[in-house]
């Protein structure tokens, strides 16, 4: 299933998610034309390896926790996080304000990669890419907005398929498939297919749980719809 849009319109400018699309966006592109080498020593130095964690005492170099967010293993890899962080994050937003909003995405990343940490302690594989912070916002536009609609691509062989399934079904399901596909992982003892699914799974709770704390009443109001 891919989504291709919400129902929900902004009510204001989404400029903090535009901001951290074009940051990812930019780090990519500067990604993609380091050299084999560097992008390789990059992404040892900047991803998150579990089994690196906890440090030996006097050892503070956790920044790879909040590094790792930034960076992507492909060009399909940035561009699915950075188009479902465009279909959620601006309703998101809405409700908690720019800085807020900025704050609230950066924990849920952080813990997001804990989670993945605490279930991949061994792992010496850097985990990269802003998924576990963007499920954040997806958990909390699951408690926001489950009465919105998702605009949803489902190929069937050669024949494209355009379904509007209600946004608690549609993260619902995803968020299921997250679980459950890391359950799986855990059983065989290292990450499935190179995804982190963990991660996914602890950004989408962080969201639901730090929802309250971000959440801005001077930002609330009846969504506005638009049409389908």
């Amino acid at each position: 299933m891919i989504p291709l849009r919400d129902d929900i319109q902004h009510r204001h400018a989404p400029l903090m998610t535009v901001l951290l699309i074009a940051v990812n966006a930019l780090v990519f592109v500067w990604e993609a034309r380091l050299p084999e080498p560097e992008l390789e020593r990059l992404v040892f130095t900047c991803g998150m390896i579990p089994a690196r964690y906890p440090l030996p005492a006097g050892e503070l170099d956790y920044w790879p926790f909040l590094t790792s967010m930034f960076l992507h293993g492909g060009w399909l890899h940035v561009i699915s996080n950075l188009w479902i962080l465009w279909i959620f994050g601006g309703n998101v937003e809405d409700r908690m304000g720019a800085a807020r909003f900025l704050v609230f995405y950066v924990l849920c990343g952080l813990l997001a990669g804990l989670l993945h940490w605490a279930t991949n302690m061994d792992s010496r594989i850097p985990t990269i890419g802003a998924s576990g912070a963007i499920a954040g916002v997806m958990g909390a536009y699951f408690v926001l907005y489950p009465h919105a609609r998702v605009v949803t691509l489902i190929p069937i062989l050669f024949w494209p398929l355009f379904v509007n399934i209600p946004a608690v079904v549609f993260l619902g399901f995803w968020f299921v498939m997250q679980f459950f596909s890391g359950t799986l992982a855990v059983g065989a003892g290292e990450e499935a297919g190179g995804v982190a699914w963990w991660a996914h799974v602890g950004g989408f709770i962080a969201g639901i749980v730090l929802l309250p704390v971000f959440y801005s009443a001077r930002h609330s109001g009846r969504p506005r719809r638009q049409s389908t």
